[in-house]
């Protein structure tokens, strides 16, 4: 006699991240639904069984189905899985919103802030969803080393312990090991505000600053996340976790980091489409700067390489003159 069937999940978003998380569940033995909003897409994810263009090479497990329908993706779903861009986040949670199951939870691996907001990613769902349980997942992950099954941890918020924990129940491999919070906020701003360095850390390595000035960015880069998410109300071992300094330390390092080759070619004298368009995938951080310039303002938050890497992407500001103007402000005590 047959057991239960696996709990079904609905993984919305069909990029590289995406899919990849979608291959991850179905390893572990999943029933999972990936969602396009693209049919030709998803046609070709269904016939070729491989995402060529973001995870060339590895083949998507039998337990995956690619689909374009997102009512069939969401049907009879325990957990929903967002995995799009910040600036289609609240336009896919208004198509699921008469869509999903009772039952459902739902989570999202996006890393951004609403455009034309600043909300955070759970402000947006608990306006558009209502009382859904909420959680989030984040932390240091590119997509083709999870789908090659290289060893990844990673940080699963929810204020549901028992959402935290099955998602995470969900998540976790032989190569995938995923840790729970209940802080959403706190690895919502890491998440968000580390792209942002990771452009900046970009453009000081494209104009050949070197190991020293890498490693002062990203310290001071922490210390601009501390005081933002100490303002909206993060925990600040969630920050120094993770989902922070973690995924801060790797977006900013290694060039499979799309805003760090963002800020790469900014600095080879590329402008932002242009860069865009050698990249070829979305770049969050783009986005997110100007929101998070926004919100240090709004809060009264010091965050000067932010308010540099705002200036090299919105006012046209080079990105030389955005590092001298880092360089020449007045010295102070490192902490305080």
């Amino acid at each position: 006699m047959a057991g239960p069937q696996p709990d079904k999940l609905g993984v919305l978003g069909a990029g590289s991240w995406g899919t990849a998380l979608a291959i991850l569940l179905a390893r572990n033995g999943l029933r999972v639904h990936l969602w396009s909003h693209l049919p030709e897409q998803a046609r070709r994810l269904a016939d070729e069984r491989c995402n060529a263009d973001y995870l060339p090479g590895i083949e998507l497990p039998d337990g995956l189905e690619p689909s374009a329908d997102l009512a069939a993706t969401l049907a009879g779903a325990r957990e929903v899985l967002v995995v799009v861009p910040s600036h289609a986040f609240r336009q896919v949670l208004t198509a699921v919103a008469p869509l999903l199951p009772p039952e459902a939870t739902l989570s999202w691996a996006t890393k951004g802030l609403e455009p034309g907001t600043g909300r955070l990613l759970h402000q947006v769902a608990r306006e558009v969803l209502g009382p859904v349980s909420l959680a989030v997942v984040s932390g240091p992950s590119f997509a083709g080393e999870v789908a090659r099954g290289l060893p990844t941890a990673i940080t699963v918020a929810s204020r549901e312990a028992e959402h935290a924990s099955r998602l995470a129940g969900y998540l976790h491999s032989d190569s995938f090991r995923p840790y729970t919070s209940d802080d959403l906020v706190g690895l919502e701003v890491g998440g968000a505000v580390k792209n942002v360095m990771a452009i900046a850390a970009g453009i000081s390595d494209g104009l050949g600053f070197g190991a020293n000035s890498r490693a002062a960015l990203i310290t001071r880069g922490l210390a601009e996340i501390m005081r933002l998410g100490r303002a909206l109300g993060a925990r600040p071992e969630t920050l120094m976790g993770l989902g922070g300094l973690g995924d801060l330390v790797l977006t900013c390092t290694d060039d499979q980091s799309r805003n760090r080759r963002m800020g790469l070619a900014l600095a080879r004298g590329l402008g932002v489409a242009a860069a865009r368009e050698e990249i070829g995938q979305e770049v969050e951080g783009v986005m997110t700067a100007r929101e998070i310039h926004r919100l240090a303002r709004e809060h009264g938050v010091e965050m000067p390489i932010t308010e540099q890497t705002y200036r090299v992407l919105y006012q046209g500001l080079e990105p030389e003159a955005a590092v001298r103007n880092l360089l020449r402000r007045a010295f102070r005590a490192e902490i305080g």
